[in-house]
């Protein structure tokens, strides 16, 4: 125990003391016209926020045809060239995900890349604080080949065989440019505020809805334990003391009432694609189709009003 209380402190440290933080963000293929859509905005939005964190802050942002395994590649490559250890280190995974029982793989254009591959890229980083959030499908298949001392993994699913799209993405998006996450009063949010922010607010969709959930997200961040759904024991200590955003100036403008009320607007069209997807099968093709274009492009304009 005392040896854990060591490395946690020491994590505390560097979390105090930190240099800067590398943020990589990856929206892969949608293979949708909805699906596109909702990734890269989710992925710009993440780039926003990322980039308003103040000097420190690294941002590389992949989505639409720049989210290839040669652009991660090399984009991973240049945060282990650049980042030292008292830096930090956030890898966002946004799309689909597939599990083949033995292996997981985030869906990219063109060639996908597996998570053995994607732990190996992030392990010649040096950042000793490390953390990945992978908000795809049948992600949870990718936690044991991510998971590694000094690093948190999330996960949107809690096996590889919840294979649905997930709905934990645009949560987590959500919760950074939200006060309400930010539980302890800090100024700051911390990967396990965000985690149950979005593990919240994904239950209360599914309630709502009244449908079964397809997506139940969990964590890692011991490096030798199973994921769990919340935090128990030695589990959710580097989590708790992760800061994935300083809030200050983005906390006044979520606190913008035209800008909560785009937020807002921009979730309930959200909501309501997913809900025409559950329904496709027992809707007339053509009315699926007219009130989705509807609603894509509603959304489309929402985000450039968020933009501006």
């Amino acid at each position: 125990m005392r040896g854990w209380l060591l490395v946690l402190s020491c994590w505390l440290l560097v979390g105090q003391a930190r240099a800067g933080v590398y943020y990589v963000t990856v929206a892969g293929l949608g293979g949708e016209p909805d699906y596109e859509q909702r990734f890269a905005a989710a992925a710009k939005d993440l780039d926003r926020v990322f980039k308003g964190a103040g000097s420190g802050a690294h941002v590389v942002t992949l989505s639409g045809k720049d989210a290839t395994r040669v652009q991660l590649t090399e984009a991973l490559a240049g945060v282990a060239r650049d980042a030292k250890a008292e830096d930090d280190f956030v890898l966002v995974l946004i799309g689909h995900g597939s599990f083949d029982g033995t292996e997981y793989k985030l869906n990219l254009v063109g060639p996908d890349v597996s998570g053995s591959e994607l732990a190996a890229m992030c392990d010649r980083i040096a950042a000793r604080r490390q953390l990945i959030v992978d908000t795809t499908s049948a992600s949870g298949g990718a936690v044991a080949a991510l998971r590694r001392q000094g690093r948190g993994v999330v996960a949107a699913t809690k096996t590889g065989t919840e294979k649905n799209a997930t709905v934990f993405a645009r949560y987590w998006v959500e919760g950074l440019q939200d006060p309400a996450v930010d539980v302890d009063k800090s100024d700051s949010v911390s990967a396990l505020e965000a985690f149950q922010y979005a593990d919240r607010k994904t239950a209360a969709f599914y309630e709502s809805q009244k449908r079964l959930a397809t997506e139940h997200a969990v964590f890692e961040d011991t490096g030798r334990g199973e994921a769990v759904r919340s935090a128990t024991g030695s589990e959710g200590m580097l989590l708790s003391s992760f800061t994935v955003l300083r809030t200050g100036a983005s906390q006044k403008a979520a606190n913008d009432p035209a800008r909560q009320a785009l937020l807002a607007k921009k979730e309930e069209l959200e909501q309501k694609i997913d809900v025409l997807k559950y329904g496709k099968a027992a809707m007339d093709p053509a009315e699926y189709k007219k009130q989705l274009t509807e609603t894509l492009v509603q959304l489309a304009q929402t985000q450039q009003e968020l933009d501006k």
